[in-house]
């Protein structure tokens, strides 16, 4: 599992020009499902986004998580951060879990942020989607599970 974690002020994520998940300040997670990952790997994921130290405190230092702040997070699946560049210019995506293991998993992931109270909004799986980010800072981090 990948996830680009970006500390936002505000995002939103459209299908067919309707908003189907806002946020103000958190973060926006685009999460990548790949082959072999597992339950756990998603709720262990989670944990990590959750307590991410990447909101400042009054020092202006990355010391407070999402959790700390009470921010939500806008989770948008994102099957294209699975891509292998290695052979030629077009990526491959071969080792991305195929829909029907990847959306258990990305629902997993959801649901475990919301079980460590994140309030958590999202798009829609499997959907082409245009996510709208005011990224803050700009604070971009990618974690891996």
């Amino acid at each position: 599992m990948r996830a680009v974690v970006q500390r936002v002020s505000r995002a939103a994520v459209r299908v067919a020009d309707e908003v189907v998940g806002e946020i103000g300040p958190g973060l926006c997670v685009l999460l990548g499902v790949a082959r072999g990952d597992e339950p756990a790997d998603a709720e262990r994921l989670a944990g990590k986004v959750a307590r991410l130290r990447i909101f400042e405190n009054v020092e202006r230092k990355f010391d407070r998580s999402v959790q700390d702040v009470g921010g939500a997070a806008l989770v948008v699946s994102q099957f294209t951060l699975i891509a292998d560049t290695e052979k030629g210019n077009r990526p491959s995506f071969a080792g991305a879990a195929p829909p029907e293991e990847a959306q258990p998993l990305y629902d997993a992931f959801c649901a475990a942020l919301r079980e460590v109270q994140v309030p958590v909004e999202t798009g829609v799986f499997g959907a082409r989607m245009l996510v709208e980010i005011a990224n803050d800072g700009p604070v971009t981090i990618i974690l891996e599970d």
